[in-house]
């Protein structure tokens, strides 16, 4: 099993996910606008409000043209995921029209015979 090598992104880009947050988007949505994992901004909004938020000090830094192509990526994923279940569901719904029809029958003592009248059952005609 190889490790993968963890993204370390810059002070810079992790205040401008904090004030997102702050600005009133939720850490849901300010996450995957900037495709990064929900607890990661979490731990950041927690860390800016502690007053520890640091950034990468390696070169391995995240710049803004990788942050774009995060960005990029996780709203292909996003889309590809809705037109999947709208597949689904467009082929259910064009399947089940004839599956799912409601159909009612009576008992076979209350269907009419040929002969049936409804002063036998205390109707009036």
């Amino acid at each position: 099993m190889t490790k993968t090598a963890r993204a370390q992104y810059t002070l810079e880009f992790k205040q401008e996910a904090v004030r997102l947050v702050e600005g009133g988007q939720s850490i849901a949505g300010a996450a995957r606008t900037l495709g990064v994992v929900d607890q990661t901004l979490y731990n950041w909004v927690k860390a800016q409000r502690e007053g520890k938020l640091k950034g990468a000090d390696s070169q391995d830094k995240v710049n803004a043209e990788q942050m774009k192509i995060s960005r990029l990526r996780a709203e292909l994923a996003r889309v590809k995921m809705a037109r999947n279940s709208l597949g689904k569901a467009t082929s259910y719904f064009e399947k089940g029209s004839d599956r799912h029809e409601v159909r009612f029958h009576r008992a076979p003592e209350l269907q009419r015979s040929a002969n049936w009248l409804p002063s036998q059952h205390g109707w009036r005609a």
